[in-house]
């Protein structure tokens, strides 16, 4: 297993007392689509963790790979003004993952996650699990709770 994706699994067991069956797929799950081919799930079931930047400060938006981000929809709800994507080195320094393979959860600060609430009506979802290449199935109920999720449109 990769390095950072056995990082990843190791701090999940630590924090949450989860063993999540990580799974690494050479060819790649960069894109939500990509992933969906490689798990054999729907688009839909991509949990794909994207980090804006909200008025100065970092957010994690958990998506549906089916879905955009509005990020005028996402300032609405985080009553900021402005929303954008972060900076790739800041997601790394403030997040502490990579974009491509930022998890849902164990980042390296507390950062505000938020999940897309279409994830909430499949029974499994897969996320990134520190690398592009690596991810893990999990309840979409469940993720929100550990993660600490707020529900939100997207």
């Amino acid at each position: 297993m990769h390095r950072r994706a056995a990082e990843f699994a190791d701090q999940v067991a630590e924090r949450y007392g989860l063993d999540l069956a990580v799974e690494e797929f050479p060819e790649g799950t960069k894109t939500a689509a990509d992933a969906a081919e490689a798990v054999g799930c729907e688009v839909g079931q991509i949990a794909s963790s994207l980090v804006f930047e909200a008025d100065g400060d970092l957010v994690v938006v958990v998506t549906s790979g089916a879905n955009r981000v509005d990020e005028s929809l996402l300032a609405d709800h985080l009553d900021v003004e402005d929303v954008s994507m972060a900076n790739p080195e800041r997601i790394s320094e403030v997040v502490g993952w990579s974009i491509g393979g930022v998890p849902p959860l164990c980042h390296e600060t507390d950062v505000p996650v938020c999940i897309d609430e279409s994830l909430l009506d499949y029974e499994r979802v897969w996320a990134a699990a520190g690398t592009p290449t690596a991810v893990f199935p999990i309840d979409p109920d469940e993720l929100r709770g550990i993660a600490g999720a707020t529900p939100i449109d997207v």
